[in-house]
């Protein structure tokens, strides 16, 4: 019996399928080395080095470090998006909503990926004309908050957009001090909202 397949269903190294390969293996190598050495300290010639390519090769496919930096963190972006995305689907209650959202927050930047760090580590501020690109998808990732927090039944006066900057403030702050031995980023999350639900003093506040 001859096993081989049709030609017609082989697949077939295009020019097109070897750019898009290249390009990412730049990709993957540029999130390792701006999560391990930060965007200044790395250079084109490293990220070429870490892919086994030439430094001219990398100008193929991406015009500068700073474009290489906004696609790293474009990616980056996706990936804890659909995170989140998936794990809110099919909810309806807004505080289970939240949890959801903050659990998949937690466990994307706990992952350890070089994707994730960079999104953590790298501020927009800090890295030049590719701020103003870096600050648009980190805004467009947390307007998916802003949505979740006004959605709640919150007392009057409480600041919804107070309360998303510190919910996320700590949590970005996780890989400094989470621990493997404590709790779960699930019981993480459920704990923030119910200290949002519930508050944290046994007292009745006299005015």
């Amino acid at each position: 019996m001859n096993n081989r397949l049709p030609i017609a269903a082989m697949p077939v190294d295009t020019p097109t399928r070897r750019t898009n390969n290249r390009a990412q293996l730049l990709l993957d190598a540029a999130a390792s080395l701006f999560a391990l050495k930060g965007y200044a300290s790395t250079t084109v010639r490293d990220i070429a080095a870490a892919a086994s390519m030439t430094p001219g090769a990398v100008y193929v496919h991406f015009p500068s470090k700073c474009d290489l930096l906004v696609e790293v963190y474009k990616e980056g972006v996706r990936r804890v998006t659909e995170r989140i995305e998936s794990s809110t689907l099919g909810i309806h209650c807004p505080w289970k909503i939240l949890e959801s959202a903050l659990t998949a927050h937690l466990e994307a930047i706990l992952d350890r990926s070089a994707y994730a760090k960079v999104i953590i580590r790298v501020l927009p501020g800090d890295v030049g004309r590719a701020g103003p690109a870096l600050a648009a998808l980190r805004d467009g990732y947390e307007s998916k908050f802003r949505r979740y927090v006004e959605a709640l039944p919150l007392a009057p006066g409480i600041d919804s957009r107070l309360l998303r900057l510190l919910l996320l403030g700590a949590l970005n702050h996780a890989p400094v001090w989470y621990s493997d031995q404590g709790e779960e980023p699930t019981g993480i999350a459920a704990a923030a909202v119910q200290l949002i639900r519930g508050g944290a003093s046994s007292v009745e506040q006299v005015a």
